[in-house]
């Protein structure tokens, strides 16, 4: 996109509510927690739902479950990493990321809703249109918005403390998703929509409405302040369009320690937490003992969401102002370790649903702040390697980080079906009573405790490395007085 389609950007349909130099409250409700929640809910109620929908709703086996994501993750690390240089090469009025999002109110909500219409009856049809719309989904539409919405993070503003804020607040919307996901759908799932696929269409259909809406909102409430900067600091048509390439940014990004450091982290992080989240609703229905709430599955499930949402819910309003006295990476590596000690309390008792819970809700609330923080900390990240080369490398950061995130799902989703393989899942068995029951307990119990629980270890541990913090301030002094010519 280039500077001779501003006309179009300028027009009232397209041009930023947001007018103000300071990040205020409206830009922040409405451009990073309104528009991201309706642009993820569909991926919420994926990560949660979409693994019982296909397996039991469709009758898709889990080999071709395990094969899928797999696959079907070369695909959106591709489509990732040549969305972030799209957004590199976009220099338009509205910015780099925004014009993105506003093509994600159409690609994601004509996306989500394509598995849930299915309109054959044989095995293969539909194990070909699940390939085609899983991919048209997470491997086209999902990258687009992610990578264009993480992005905006960086070049939203360069005060550090401001940009905690609206990661706080980005993050926070994409735990609402994931608390809708996991606590509101699956009693809908269990009590309305049960294995009736027209009636998922239905649901789904108004979640897509919603997600288009939403997304427009995000589009017009937000404002690229950095890379506005060009613009102000008087460079000329030729120094504003010139493309660094990618072998450059890849170069300037790999050879900064602390970069790698966050990338592992989020890593780590990320795909442990898609291994639970996909894992959760089985884990509810076949092992945790629910019979004190009745032998509800999908009430098991909310009272486990909510009693993680709750402490989430009260860290977000500490995080941001402890993270500014404390420094971002140490409020993060206090926090993983307290998610691990929660982690194995619900390991030791998985079938007990009130030691899980107090587990579980111990492990949400020492993962808050690498929840609401890591988008800012990969912020400061661009800013120091900006110091350093000269270059931004906002795109190219933010599509490995979107390509971790959105890969976390399926690969996730390929892990738990391989370990219920291993164990010969089978959904009509009696879970506990001989070896393939008690099995098939321990894999989901590995897949929604363990795995995430070890990770939490290792990643506390590891994001005490993290110190780019420590002359933030001077370097983004020293890159302003560069951009003035001084």
């Amino acid at each position: 996109m280039s500077k001779k389609n501003d006309g179009f950007w300028s027009s009232p349909l397209t041009s930023s509510a947001i007018k103000t130099n300071d990040v205020k409250l409206p830009e922040m409700v409405i451009g990073y927690f309104l528009g991201p929640f309706g642009a993820l809910l569909s991926s919420g109620i994926f990560t949660s739902m979409l693994q019982k929908y296909l397996n039991e709703v469709l009758g898709l086996d889990n080999s071709f479950l395990t094969v899928l994501p797999l696959v079907s993750t070369i695909f959106i690390v591709i489509a990732n990493l040549v969305v972030g240089q799209l957004i590199e090469r976009t220099k338009v009025l509205a910015g780099k990321a925004r014009p993105w999002i506003l093509l994600s109110a159409l690609t994601l909500s004509i996306a989500s809703v394509l598995m849930f219409i299915v309109p054959f009856e044989s095995e293969g049809a539909k194990m070909v249109w699940i390939a085609i719309a899983y991919n048209l989904y997470y491997s086209v539409a999902y990258p687009i918005y992610n990578t264009a919405n993480s992005t905006m993070i960086p070049v939203s503003t360069r005060d550090s403390e401001k940009r905690g804020a609206l990661a706080s607040f980005t993050n926070i919307a994409g735990l609402a998703v994931m608390g809708t996901g996991s606590m509101v759908f699956p009693i809908l799932a269990s009590n309305v929509l049960g294995n009736d696929q027209n009636r998922w269409f239905i649901v789904m259909l108004a979640v897509a409405i919603f997600t288009a809406m939403t997304a427009y909102l995000q589009f017009k409430f937000t404002r690229e302040r950095v890379t506005e900067e060009d613009l102000v600091s008087g460079k000329s048509e030729k120094q504003e369009t010139k493309n660094v390439s990618i072998s450059a940014q890849l170069k300037a990004v790999t050879s900064e320690k602390w970069w790698w450091i966050v990338i592992i982290f989020y890593l780590l992080f990320q795909w442990s937490g898609a291994i639970k989240n996909g894992s959760m609703t089985q884990f509810c229905e076949w092992v945790v003992d629910s019979s004190m709430l009745g032998g509800d599955w999908g009430i098991a499930q909310t009272v486990l969401s909510i009693l993680g949402a709750v402490p989430m819910a009260v860290a977000a309003v500490v995080v941001v102002p402890l993270a500014n006295k404390f420094g971002k990476a140490k409020i993060t590596g206090i926090g993983m370790i307290v998610g691990a000690v929660g982690g194995v309390i619900a390991g030791l008792f998985p079938t007990n649903i009130i030691m899980v819970a107090i587990g579980v809700a111990l492990k949400c609330l020492g993962s808050s702040p690498a929840c609401y923080l890591i988008l800012a900390m990969l912020a400061d990240v661009i800013d120091h390697i900006e110091y350093k080369s000269g270059i931004r490398t906002d795109g190219l950061t933010m599509s490995i980080y979107s390509s971790l995130m959105v890969a976390a799902s399926p690969i996730g989703t390929s892990i738990l079906n391989a370990l219920l393989k291993m164990a010969n899942f089978d959904q009509n068995m009696v879970f506990g009573q001989g070896v393939q029951g008690a099995a098939a307990q321990n894999a989901l119990s590995i897949s929604y405790i363990w795995i995430e629980t070890v990770c939490y270890a290792v990643c506390g541990v590891l994001i005490f490395l993290f110190t780019v913090e420590k002359n933030l301030k001077e370097e983004q002094a020293a890159i302003a007085a560069r951009k003035k010519g001084k």
